[in-house]
């Protein structure tokens, strides 16, 4: 019994490895920009960043003042700051300190980095036809 289940794992085994086509182009992007973006994501990944970002992005001049998104969110102003610090750091959010407070927009630079990972060149769009 032994045997057999061991010519099976063989004639799998066997199967795969012909079937294996070396066709991985294996471009990688820099390490430096992959750790770069990994810290984006790392910071928006975050819920309460989430939902920090979404409220800026939906302010109506495109900014919003750290006093208003304390009390959107029902959280302190130390807390709010630290999760706009740590998106302010890692490319997402501008910010611009005026008199007494701070104002933070998005950094649409970072973001537009963080949707080219996302959603890669080449991809192909899927078709009407494919989703039929």
């Amino acid at each position: 019994m032994s045997i057999t289940m061991y010519d099976a794992a063989s004639e799998a085994e066997e199967g795969e490895a012909a079937g294996c086509a070396p066709s991985l182009a294996c471009l990688l992007i820099d390490r430096d920009e992959a750790e770069r973006l990994a810290t984006m994501l790392k910071a928006i990944a975050d819920p309460t960043r989430l939902q920090l970002f979404r409220l800026i992005e939906r302010a109506p001049q495109g900014e919003a003042c750290v006093c208003d998104l304390t009390a959107c969110l029902g959280l302190r102003q130390p807390t709010v700051s630290h999760h706009l610090k740590v998106m302010t750091d890692a490319g997402l959010l501008d910010r611009e300190r005026r008199g007494t407070w701070v104002w933070y927009s998005i950094h649409h630079d970072g973001v537009r980095r963080v949707r080219q990972i996302l959603d890669p060149a080449g991809e192909p769009e899927p078709t009407e036809n494919a989703a039929a």
